[in-house]
C-alpha cells in the first residue's frame, strides 16, 4: 500500500463490546462435577472389580455359614448324647462379622483410594485448576462414594438375609424381615459399607499415602477395638461400643437371641448416634483437609 495513502487511513475505533471484558465461564454444576468423578471411578477398572468381588464373597460367606450348618439344626446334639439342640440364631450366621469384615475393608480402601490416587497422580491439580472450589469438588466425590457403597452395602444384606432364611425355611427356624430386630439389622449391615468407605477417604485426604492410608483404615477399625474390650473398665468399653464395627454388631443383634453382652452393653440408640457421628466426622475431616492444604 502507498505510504501516503496509508498515512491518510483513519484507524476504525474499537467497539464498546470489544472494551468490555469476556464474560466469566460459569461456575459446573454440581450434576457436572457428579459426572466427572463418576468418569475417574470408572476409568479405574480394579476399583469396581475389587467391589463387585468383594460383594460376591461376602454374599457367599454368609450363605456358605448358614449351609454348613443345615445338618445340625433341629437335631440332638452330636457330642452330648441327651442335649436338647442349641438355639439356632439366623441374623449372626446369616449376616455374620467376616463377610463384615471384609466388605468394610474393601469399603474403605476403595474411599481412600478415590482420594489419595488423585494426589499420587497430580490429577489434582487438573481437577482444581478446571473446578477451583475445592469443598465442591470434595462434596461431589463424597456423594458419589456414599452412593456406591450404600447401594453394594444394600445388595449384600438383603440378599444375604433372603436367601439364608429361605435356605432355613426347611428347618423352621427362618425369619421374615418384618420379625423384631430384622429390618434394623439389614439396614445396619448395608450402612457400615458407606460409613467405612467415607472413614477411608478421610485417611485419604489426611495422609495421602497408599500404604499410610490403608494401614490407618486396618488400625482404627479392626486393631483399635481390641484395646477397648472387656468389662473391667467401663470408660474403655463405653468408648468401644461406639467404634464403627462394634456399633454395627450391636444394631444387628438379634434381641431374641441369649447372646451375653456383659458389662456396660451399648444401646441401639447409641449405636446409630455413632455411626452417624462417625459419617459426618469423616466428611468433615476430608472436606477440611483438601479445603486448607496445598494440592
Amino acid at each position: 500500500m502507498n505510504p501516503r495513502t496509508l498515512s491518510h487511513t483513519k484507524l476504525s475505533k474499537p467497539s464498546k463490546q470489544s472494551k468490555q471484558s469476556k464474560p466469566a465461564d460459569p461456575p459446573a454444576r454440581f450434576v457436572d462435577l457428579l459426572a466427572a468423578e463418576w468418569i475417574k471411578m470408572r476409568s479405574l477398572r480394579s476399583t469396581y472389580w475389587v467391589l463387585a468381588l468383594s460383594a460376591v464373597v461376602a454374599i457367599a460367606v454368609n450363605v456358605n455359614a448358614v449351609h454348613t450348618d443345615l445338618p445340625y439344626i433341629d437335631r440332638p446334639h452330636p457330642l452330648v448324647p441327651g442335649l436338647p439342640p442349641y438355639t439356632y440364631d439366623p441374623l449372626f450366621h446369616g449376616l455374620n462379622s467376616i463377610a463384615a469384615d471384609l466388605m468394610t475393608l474393601a469399603a474403605a480402601s476403595f474411599g481412600a483410594i478415590t482420594v489419595f490416587g488423585e494426589y499420587a497422580t497430580g490429577m489434582i491439580r487438573t481437577t482444581l485448576a478446571a473446578v477451583p472450589d475445592r469443598r465442591a469438588v470434595i462434596t461431589a466425590k463424597v456423594t458419589l462414594v456414599a452412593a456406591i457403597t450404600l447401594g453394594l452395602g444394600l445388595i449384600v444384606s438383603t440378599a444375604s438375609f433372603f436367601t439364608t432364611n429361605a435356605m432355613l425355611a426347611s428347618r423352621h427356624v427362618g425369619l421374615s424381615i418384618n420379625d423384631p430386630g430384622c429390618l434394623r439389622a439389614v439396614a445396619a449391615y448395608a450402612l457400615i459399607v458407606p460409613v467405612c468407605a467415607l472413614i477411608g477417604m478421610a485417611f485419604g485426604a489426611v495422609l495421602r499415602h497408599a500404604t499410610a492410608s490403608i494401614v490407618a483404615v486396618v488400625g482404627l477399625l479392626f486393631i483399635v477395638p481390641m484395646l477397648f474390650g472387656g468389662d473391667r473398665y467401663r470408660l474403655l468399653k463405653e468408648v468401644g461400643n461406639h467404634l464403627p464395627l462394634h456399633a454395627e454388631a450391636r444394631l444387628a443383634l438379634n434381641p431374641n437371641a441369649y447372646t451375653d453382652l456383659g458389662e456396660y452393653p451399648g444401646t441401639i440408640t447409641g449405636s446409630w448416634i455413632a455411626l452417624v457421628a462417625w459419617a459426618l466426622l469423616s466428611v468433615t475431616v476430608a472436606v477440611v483437609a483438601v479445603r486448607r492444604r496445598d494440592a
